[in-house]
């Protein structure tokens, strides 16, 4: 297996994986959504509440921040010695409390205070609550590792996706120069040079043949690498991307080895 990074941002990780199947591919995007571990509000205490939003939905908005996860500092709730009754191994304590005064205010996110300053919203700026003048609110919310395998919330990942590496081959001896293709691609991967049609940023084609369709003379042909997927992952602000992706290969490698033992003792 190989591994190329085409591009990594503080969010978001762009690479190409190498000598491997579409199984293979497709069991490390399901572990990235369903496996991989994050923090999450799963409880929430309502001490006050005077706003005209139902204590049920802000609690539901709070489960759906972001938060900063640090895997090494957190046991897993069935993993802890206090077998889930919540402890400072597995459980981390963010409070919020906000007054309006004459006039109305936001609450956001960046408004909670947490007990550990690692595990804090992924951003700041998400919009919780409108309160109206005089109008308070007083929660304490407890925050735990999960997977996206119980609820959506413990999702390290808002967005990930692979494709098969796309081929994109152009028959000089064939094409007419016609530029119809050109025309036709909604990604601009083609483009007349002169006298010769080329190709460009060839790994954002998306398959779609409209080129081959279009080209009466077959000089376009588009195929794929049947062992190479385009990752595209993009991390909630909980997990750093490329600790998902190496996370993620480690759960499964330690899956697929479990599999092999089983297998083997019977």
């Amino acid at each position: 297996m190989e591994i190329t990074i085409l591009e990594k941002t503080e969010h978001n990780i762009k690479f190409i994986l190498e000598g491997m199947d579409v199984a293979f591919a497709n069991a490390l995007r399901r572990t990235m959504l369903t496996r991989l571990p994050a923090m999450a509000i799963d409880e929430v205490l309502v001490i006050e509440n005077t706003s005209v939003m139902y204590d049920e939905m802000l609690a539901h908005r709070l489960g759906l921040v972001p938060l900063t996860t640090i895997l090494e500092d957190y046991n897993l709730p069935d993993k802890c010695d206090c077998e889930g009754k919540g402890c400072s191994l597995c459980q981390c304590t963010l409070t919020l409390e906000k007054e309006a005064g004459d006039e109305e205010i936001m609450v956001f996110s960046r408004d909670l205070s947490s007990q550990d300053p690692k595990v804090v919203p992924a951003s700041g700026d998400i919009p919780l609550v409108k309160l109206a003048p005089h109008q308070r609110i007083i929660i304490e919310a407890y925050a735990r590792l999960g997977r996206g395998v119980e609820n959506a919330k413990f999702q390290p990942v808002a967005t990930v996706a692979y494709k098969y590496v796309p081929l994109v081959t152009v028959d000089k001896s064939k094409c007419t120069l016609c530029g119809d293709c050109v025309e036709v691609c909604p990604k601009k991967i083609l483009r007349l040079n002169g006298n010769t049609l080329a190709t460009q940023n060839t790994l954002d084609c998306s398959l779609c043949e409209a080129c081959v369709e279009e080209c009466e003379a077959g000089a376009i042909t588009i195929d794929s690498k049947p062992d190479s997927f385009l990752f595209k992952v993009e991390s909630t602000g909980s997990l750093p991307p490329e600790e998902i992706v190496v996370k993620s290969a480690e759960l499964l490698k330690e899956r697929v080895q479990v599999a092999l033992d089983f297998a083997n003792s019977l």
